[in-house]
Parts: structure tokens; sequence; C-alpha cells
């Protein structure tokens, strides 16, 4: 059977511009063109939906800092209390302090460490984030408002990075796929972290356009960026067999061997920062050691680390903080063990690389301890749950109900310094 041909309208004739109109180009261009364009120009090429991204990251933001207001009022260590803590107090929590240390005074001043009472095992901690914070502290006086600006600056770059991912994971997608995944990772029941002085954004920051470098098949640049989001956090060398497993599998090894030197790059600053530690301690596993003394990691076999785990949560030889924190850790091994049995499912064999040894490092231990915080470097779980949030609607629904009060629970419990984990 014939099919018609669609009518179209007339042609029309063409029009002269008219000089000085907005429709006009070249010398008489009107002023609001080219204020337009130098709106784009302020965007430094950034499309639609990475100000779309920007905007959700900083509603986000605003939504964290009021909390942390909040927070300060109506949990201060005196319920008579009459005045409030000073504003930044809220973000004094926890391993910042090591950092904060790091950054001042460097790993061992005057001559103390590991053989000293009271020390405070900070060798635990890698180089990257101090040494940015350092750098940081040059141009902003206040400590903890140059620890904040990073990761807010970290966080930015870490959310447009996630976003692009996403697009390339499911291209039909698009914007919707990058925006989704992105509201999932900032309503997160961690996301807390993100803001604080924390070398989470800083790593993500890294280790995101690294992983998206790998995608597109720029191996210098990935190499490169992995190996700077290895000085901030040893997962960096979880991300670098992600890497070189992506590279095998998407290309031709034995045409692009020149390639394959960018891959080891990122051990560098790990064979740097155990140098840099056995000179002053005579240890070639100080890092490890120090893992242990403050946080017990040292080797126990997988059911172990459960078994002792559930024991804390469950046995009632806890505090209930400690208790439910370590239910939290339970529950979020669950989910990752979930998530690399769907990758491997997928044949998705980078990634689940990643994750497994992820959950190899977290789960060995003699219990479980910051499982919960991993979930904000595990990018192919909001990714993977974006996607599917847009094949049944009722996922994005569920997510925003149940998750993001947990996720303000766990932000007044870390502001409020009653943070267990």
């Amino acid at each position: 059977m014939a099919t018609a041909t669609p009518m179209r309208p007339p042609a029309q004739p063409a029009r002269t511009p008219v000089p000085g109109s907005t429709t006009a180009t070249g010398p008489g261009t009107s002023r609001r063109g080219l204020g337009l364009r130098r709106r784009r120009g302020f965007w430094l090429g950034l499309g639609l939906d990475d100000r779309n991204v920007l905007l959700l990251y900083v509603l986000t933001r605003a939504g964290i800092w009021t909390t942390a207001y909040c927070t300060r009022w109506l949990f201060a260590g005196d319920r008579k209390a009459r005045d409030v803590p000073p504003a930044l107090s809220s973000w004094g929590q926890w391993d910042w302090w090591h950092y904060l240390h790091i950054a001042q005074e460097g790993y061992f001043p005057g001559g103390a460490g590991p053989w000293t009472d009271g020390w405070d095992n900070r060798e635990a901690f890698f180089p990257g984030f101090p040494l940015v914070l350092r750098a940081v502290h040059v141009v902003i006086p206040d400590w903890t408002v140059a620890g904040l600006l990073i990761s807010f600056v970290s966080g930015a770059v870490a959310v447009l990075a996630l976003a692009r991912i996403a697009r390339l994971h499911l291209p039909a997608a698009d914007s919707a796929l990058g925006q989704r995944a992105v509201l999932f990772f900032l309503l997160s029941p961690c996301a807390v972290f993100l803001a604080a002085g924390y070398t989470e954004s800083l790593f993500l920051a890294l280790a995101l356009p690294a992983w998206l470098a790998a995608r597109r098949r720029n191996w210098p640049l990935a190499g490169i960026l992995a190996c700077l989001a290895t000085g901030v956090r040893v997962s960096g060398l979880f991300l670098a067999a992600a890497i070189a497993v992506h590279f095998v599998v998407a290309t031709d090894p034995r045409k692009q061997w020149r390639s394959i030197p960018w891959f080891a790059l990122p051990a560098l600053p790990a064979a740097l920062y155990t140098w840099f530690l056995h000179a002053h301690t005579g240890d070639w596993m100080a890092w490890n050691h120090a893992q242990e003394r403050g946080w017990y990691r040292n080797f126990h076999a997988p059911w172990e680390a459960w078994q002792h785990t559930w024991k804390a949560a469950f046995a009632h030889t806890q505090s209930t903080g400690y208790a439910v924190m370590f239910q939290a850790e339970l529950v979020t091994m669950a989910v990752g063990l979930l998530l690399l049995g769907v990758l491997l499912r997928r044949r998705g064999w980078p990634e689940a690389v990643y994750i497994g040894l992820s959950l190899w490092a977290l789960g060995t231990s003699y219990w479980y301890t910051s499982v919960p915080r991993a979930t904000l470097l595990w990018w192919p779980m909001w990714v993977l749950l974006a996607a599917w949030s847009l094949r049944r609607p009722w996922v994005k629904s569920a997510y925003v109900c149940v998750v993001a009060p947990l996720s303000t629970v766990l932000a007044v419990t870390f502001l409020s310094g009653r943070w267990a984990g």
C-alpha cells in the first residue's frame, strides 16, 4: 500500500535582519544577544544538564547546612544552655582532627610516633587531603573553612562526573539518568560526609573523572587521575585495577601496549608513602599496623568479621549508639554483596573488580568499620539504581521516602558529635 507524501507548509521568504535586532549577527548584534553569549561563556561550556546537576548540588548543600544550624540549637551539650556553640564547631568531628593535625604538624611532630603513649595513629591516613588542606590554608586562614571549601568544590566536580558516567551507561535516557543518579547519590544516608572536611569528595573528584577518561579510552589521563586519587585514599588502587580490567575488556592490549605503563602509575603514591613511613618508623607495614591499632583492621576471615559485627550489633555487648551503627554496617555489607552480584550477572567486570576489592578490604577486619561511608564511593550503585528507577517509577518514591529521612538522622548524628562508626 502506497504511503501518501506528508504535506509541508509553503516555504517562507527569507527575512532580512534588521540592524540592532535580536536576530541580527555581526556588529549589529543586540545587547541582549551579547548578554546571552557572556552567560554561556561564564558556564565554561557546561550544558543545561550540567547546570541542573550543579543546581541540585547547591540545593542539597543548603539543606545540609540548614541541618547543621538546627543541630547546634537543638542538641547542645547542656539542655539548659542559653548559647550555642560556634557555627563551625559542628564540622570539627572525628577524622577531621587527624587530617587537621597532619596538615598542621606533619606525621611525626617532635619525634612522636607509635612508640609514644596516647599516639593517635595518624599514619593510617594517606597524605593527599592534608596536603591540599595545607595548600588551601595559605589562602583561607581558618582551617575548618578551608576543609569545607575543599569538599564543596570537589563535590561539584564529582557530581558532574557522576552524571556524565551515568549518561554513558544508558545514552537513551540521557539527562534524566544523570540527574537521577546524582539525586540518589546526594540523598544517600552518609551524604553528610560529602560536605564535611573528609576525603570522600576529594577522592571522587579525582576518581570519577579518571573512570570517565577510561570509558573514553584516554588512558594517560585515567592513569594520572587515578594516581592522584590513590594519594587521597587507598581505594585508588582498587580504581586502578578496575581501569586495567576495562582496558583489557574494551581494547586489544597487543595493539595498545604502549598505554600499559599508565596503569602502574597509581601504585606510586602508595609506594612513596610506605617508604616515607618506613624511613620514620623502621616498619614497612606501618600504615597497616596503624589501622590495626586504631580501628581493629587486623585480618580475619570474612565469616569471622560478619560474626563479630553481628555480635556487636545484637548481643547487647555495645551501647545502643554503637549497636545501631554495627547494624547499619551489616545492612550495608549485604547491599554491597547484592551490588556485586548484579554487576557479575551483567558482566560489568571492571566495576565488579572495584566493588569486590572494596568489599574484601572492608569485610576482612575484626568487624566492619565505615562500610556505610564507603557507599559514597560505589558509583556503579548510583548509576544502576537510577536506571532501575527509570524503568520502575516507584523506586524513586520509595528511595526518597525511606532514605532521605535516614540521611537527615545520620547527618544530625554526625553534626552533634554522636557518630560512632
